[in-house]
């Protein structure tokens, strides 16, 4: 038991592998000496009289949805000139999608309209310096294009989660300080920190409204969504494709359901502890893994996971997350401390109101305040777009991706403590050595797909116990 503990642990008290501390100071020197340091500012847009260009890199619901926030802040002018995907059916529905939605402000003909892994760089070289790209394909991609970004001074707004293992996080940092160094404007996508709600209720926390906090609970318990279950591959489509259209089933793709899920309630109970986790130990398991029709399902995801987070001053977090259908549904958050307790999420990932109560029990007749959101601030998928696009055009300091990776390993720490078995530590995380699809920079559509089936079209998965030091 010993000697499996400490593979677990992959050795992260050797000298040569940084602390989580001692990174993030590393990182923050890496400026100074990034070869992409160098390169002149870009413009800032100022308030009111210059319209900002806007390409869209990964057409799927939650990017075009961030392209119509783009198209809607107020205050200035933003059109969408180019967008990428490797899908050609994608690409073709969302972009008449949107055109129908914002009409004038949807510039993006047949020739900025780009297909295939380079893509990207297509539609980002038809921005100028200052403009803003959309970075929403799956997150194994984020560095790839991040990188290409920076290189071109662009601003960015980026998806969650922003990392899925190790080396990528490490990659994500530098490319932060980067990115700072260009005075580029960058926000990711864990729009609780846009809630107004919480916002309120964070300040009150922090304040002292509920005590020391003792104890939070989160909770996102449903059936499948979105594509966490998938069936076997269809003979038509490559291995590679199929992956990336089944981003949600594959741990290298996306962290699987646990990491796009489970982020956003990581965070937020993050932001009102003012504190990261340190460690966390998790059990989890597949239970259902046929469909109605007897086919079984070969993604990697977990249908249950339950995690014990703790943090350096031993406080416990506790999350429970469920794929199963015909179960009891719970999306929502919890805080308590020593003068009283707080909702946080009511419902989803960050539904108002937020409210705080007397006593440990959420009773009408023990609430003591509840939240107000101001009118027009409702929606904190436009309040992230209103308040990037407001750091771009006044040139204030805007630059969220220390965060996002942070919370990002955060999760990935949770999710590896259910597969492994292991209790896993924020240092063994980001020192995981297990980058689950390296070259991404260099893919095309011939390339093998990063995790192959056996000769019965199922996929590796996480063996707790058996495979203690990676997932897969």
């Amino acid at each position: 038991m010993a000697g499996a503990r400490n593979d677990a642990r992959m050795n992260s008290n050797s000298s040569s592998t940084p602390t989580r501390r001692e990174f993030i100071k590393q990182t923050s020197s890496f400026a100074a000496v990034s070869a992409l340091a160098g390169i002149t500012l870009p413009q800032v847009h100022a308030a009111g009289n210059s319209t900002i260009q806007v390409a869209l890199v990964g057409c799927g619901g939650r990017g075009t949805d961030a392209a119509g926030n783009a198209l809607s802040v107020k205050g200035g002018g933003t059109k969408l000139v180019a967008m990428a995907d490797v899908f050609p059916e994608r690409l073709s529905s969302k972009y008449a999608a949107i055109q129908q939605q914002f009409g004038a402000k949807v510039d993006v003909p047949a020739d900025r309209r780009f297909l295939g892994f380079d893509a990207y760089m297509k539609a980002m070289d038809c921005l100028k310096p200052g403009d803003i790209v959309i970075l929403t394909t799956p997150p194994a991609f984020r560095w790839v294009h991040f990188t290409y970004a920076i290189e071109k001074g662009l601003n960015v707004f980026m998806e969650k989660p922003v990392t899925v293992d190790g080396p990528t996080s490490k990659r994500m940092l530098k490319l932060a300080e980067a990115a700072k160094a260009k005075n580029l404007k960058v926000g990711v996508g864990l729009n609780s920190r846009h809630a107004r709600h919480l916002e309120q209720l964070a300040e009150r926390i922090h304040d002292g409204a509920i005590g020391e906090i003792i104890l939070q609970r989160g909770y996102r318990m449903h059936g499948p969504v979105a594509t966490s279950q998938s069936l076997p591959k269809p003979a038509d489509m490559s291995e590679l494709m199929y992956q990336i259209k089944r981003f949600h089933s594959f741990i290298w793709a996306s962290g699987g359901c646990f990491s796009d899920f489970y982020i956003h309630i990581i965070d937020h109970l993050g932001w009102m502890k003012n504190a990261w986790p340190v460690k966390a130990q998790a059990l989890g398991g597949r239970h259902y893994r046929q469909s109605p029709d007897g086919i079984p399902y070969i993604d990697q995801n977990f249908d249950t996971y339950s995690v014990e987070y703790t943090y350096s001053d031993g406080t416990k977090f506790f999350f429970d997350g469920r794929c199963v259908t015909g179960c009891y549904d719970n999306f929502s958050s919890y805080i308590h401390g020593t003068k009283g307790s707080a909702i946080v999420s009511k419902t989803g990932d960050c539904g108002g109101p937020s409210s705080i109560y007397k006593g440990q029990t959420p009773k009408g007749s023990e609430r003591t305040w509840v939240s107000q959101t101001p009118p027009g601030e409702e929606n904190w998928y436009q309040n992230e777009w209103n308040d990037l696009m407001d750091a771009i055009r006044n040139d204030k300091p805007y630059n969220e991706v220390e965060r996002g990776v942070t919370v990002s390993v955060v999760t990935s720490m949770g999710r590896m403590a259910a597969h492994t078995g292991q209790e896993i530590t924020f240092d063994d995380m980001l020192n995981c050595e297990h980058e689950m699809a390296p070259g991404l920079d260099k893919i095309t559509m011939d390339s093998p797909a990063p995790v192959l089936a056996d000769a019965n079209g199922r996929y590796p998965v996480p063996q707790p116990g058996i495979k203690t030091t990676r997932e897969y």
